[in-house]
């Protein structure tokens, strides 16, 4: 399974508690923080949620 790479680039303040707790559970507390998941359905839907405040990256 591939893996993606996840990024927290902007701030969680003034958005949504639904918002708030998707970066929680993806596991990103601060800004500049990375985390590495398995590209699987549900680890995506929940990025697309979010994808203004995290960047995405593929790796291998």
């Amino acid at each position: 399974m591939a893996k993606i790479k996840v990024k927290k680039i902007k701030s969680a303040i003034n958005r949504t508690k639904r918002q708030k707790l998707i970066l929680e559970s993806l596991g990103l507390k601060r800004i500049g923080q990375v985390v590495e998941h398995d590209a699987s359905p549900s680890v995506l839907g929940m990025v697309k949620k979010v994808e203004h405040l995290v960047s995405v990256e593929e790796t291998k």
